[in-house]
């Protein structure tokens, strides 16, 4: 695992325990603030046990819906009925049940290009900001969710790509994935993710073994450059971990 001390690394036995801990920190984070909270979540496999829980009374009872907006760090470029569409999972699992449907803010994918979409979803997160430019001082999201593919990219933002050097823009297309499915993307920058208070990775299962030991060699991975202006956390299950 990365191997920073501004990183704080929290093993858990299993992908229950992980959603369970996931849960808990996102609580933490909606409990902090008695104002607009931003949640970006994210795709893939990881967050799925997490998004099932939140539908639970347990958390569903509790989160301050009315207060709460949820974004999306990366999309695969495919209709919103599609089963790969990360957002439509989120919605599924949880968000549809509960979430005012103004508070879920989906990157819009029936437009011409990611790039096109890419330019309307920053002009979606920078009306919520209040402002073109990120200050530090002021977080764009209370809580990011982030997962570790197996080449090492985060969001859409894979190894060797243009989109991991982006200063300015918040958001990008990017017309290429380096893993399946191999389907364009829209991301948002590492700018973008790092404007948070905490940004939480999920990472879980043994495929992951090989990866989290190339982060810990501090390798220049995107998975390695993404961290919180405030807090990084990467979560990881005794699986990923190995003996």
């Amino acid at each position: 695992m990365p191997s920073s001390d501004q990183i704080n690394r929290i093993v858990v036995a299993d992908p229950a325990a992980l959603a369970v801990t996931a849960a808990g920190r996102l609580m933490t984070r909606i409990e902090a603030n008695s104002d607009r909270i931003a949640i970006c979540l994210t795709g893939g496999s990881s967050p799925k046990q997490l998004y099932q829980l939140l539908a639970t009374d347990a958390y569903a009872k509790t989160i301050p819906w009315d207060r709460v907006h949820w974004f999306i760090g990366d999309e695969r470029f495919v209709s919103a009925s599609d089963p790969l569409n990360n957002m439509s999972t989120a919605r599924k699992l949880f968000l549809d049940h509960f979430a005012p449907k103004d508070h879920i803010h989906p990157i819009p994918t029936d437009v011409a290009t990611p790039d096109e979409s890419a330019t309307r979803y920053e002009r979606q997160l920078q009306t919520f900001y209040g402002a073109g430019d990120l200050d530090p001082a002021r977080p764009l999201f209370d809580l990011v969710l982030m997962g570790v593919g197996p080449d090492g990219h985060t969001a859409s933002l894979f190894p060797g790509y243009p989109a991991l050097a982006e200063t300015k823009r918040w958001v990008v297309g990017v017309p290429e994935a380096h893993v399946e499915p191999f389907v364009p993307r829209v991301t948002l920058t590492l700018p973008a993710l790092a404007s948070c208070r905490e940004m939480l990775f999920e990472v879980a299962g043994k495929e992951k073994r090989a990866i989290l030991a190339r982060l810990s060699k501090d390798e220049s991975l995107p998975a390695n450059r993404a961290r919180s202006i405030g807090e990084t956390v990467f979560l990881v299950d005794q699986a990923a971990i190995g003996k």
